[in-house]
């Protein structure tokens, strides 16, 4: 029994033991992408290589930051354009930390700072724009938020890689208004394609009209041609004052030919003769 108690006893201590150390020692691992700072009794004293490191509280202690680049959205942000009209504007970022050291003493929480110094350069950015300019130079607003900021972010050890206006919205009333006005320019562009469309057909019209005027046979050709796609009709053929026209006869003769084909009967106007070439 009294072994029993001395062995739970140790077992205790040796508890108690693992607890104090776990506190005070800790062990840290750096990764090949990430850098690790080393501070001993509260002072920077460099950085350490990739690994696992001991360190022993409060003496000694390693604060690890990431070094792959890190996107950054920041939501839509109001701004008042110049011409009074309030609009929505988020932004999509990527930065890396290129000096831990600075990013690390340099602000008090760095990500922070980032996210503030791009609210205010978009801002800056819009508020110096009218609407028009504004939507009409969307892409010009990334470059032009980054050079606003680079320059600021790097004294805290951030390189900026890019800066991109993902959305840029406006009030419904007005996404109305630019709909009516698309729809009206679209509208105006359909009439316009409808006039020209009317205008070719009554040139060509026309066209026909003076080959009419100019060859009378024409007609009658075109009348025999529509006969022979057609059936069950009969056709009457006029000679005005009693004259036949040039290539009387051949009108004649096709329309003898198409009667025989479908079965037709060509008849003649009183005064008119049975057949357009009696009187050649």
């Amino acid at each position: 029994m009294e072994a029993l108690l001395q062995l739970l006893a140790i077992l205790a201590l040796v508890l108690l033991a693992g607890a104090v150390v776990s506190r005070f020692v800790q062990v840290v691992t750096v990764r090949d992408y990430e850098r690790g700072l080393r501070f001993s009794r509260g002072r920077l004293v460099g950085l350490v290589a990739s690994g696992s490191h001991v360190t022993v509280r409060p003496f000694s202690e390693i604060e690890v930051l990431d070094g792959r680049p890190t996107a950054l959205l920041v939501e839509g942000q109001e701004v008042m354009t110049a011409d009074g009209v309030a609009v929505k504007v988020s932004l999509a970022a990527r930065y890396v930390v290129s000096d831990p050291v600075a990013a690390t003493t340099g602000d008090t929480h760095f990500r922070r700072a980032i996210y503030l110094i791009l609210q205010l350069a978009i801002r800056d950015a819009v508020a110096g724009r009218t609407l028009d300019e504004a939507l009409g130079g969307r892409r010009e607003l990334g470059p032009m938020i980054h050079a606003a900021c680079a320059s600021g972010l790097a004294t805290l050890g951030i390189e900026l890689l890019t800066v991109a206006v993902r959305d840029l919205m406006v009030p419904g009333e007005l996404k109305r208004a630019f709909a009516s006005v698309v729809g009206a320019r679209k509208e105006g562009e359909a009439g316009l394609e409808r006039a020209r469309s009317e205008t070719a057909t009554l040139r060509h019209l026309a066209n026909a009209g003076r080959m009419v005027e100019d060859n009378p046979g024409l007609l009658q050709l075109r009348i025999i041609q529509q006969l022979g796609s057609s059936s069950g009709n009969t056709v009457m053929l006029s000679v005005p004052d009693g004259h036949v026209p040039g290539g009387a006869a051949e009108l004649g003769a096709r329309a003898r030919q198409v009667a025989r084909r479908s079965g037709r009967s060509a008849g003649t106007s009183d005064g008119d003769a049975a057949s357009p070439g009696a009187d050649s």
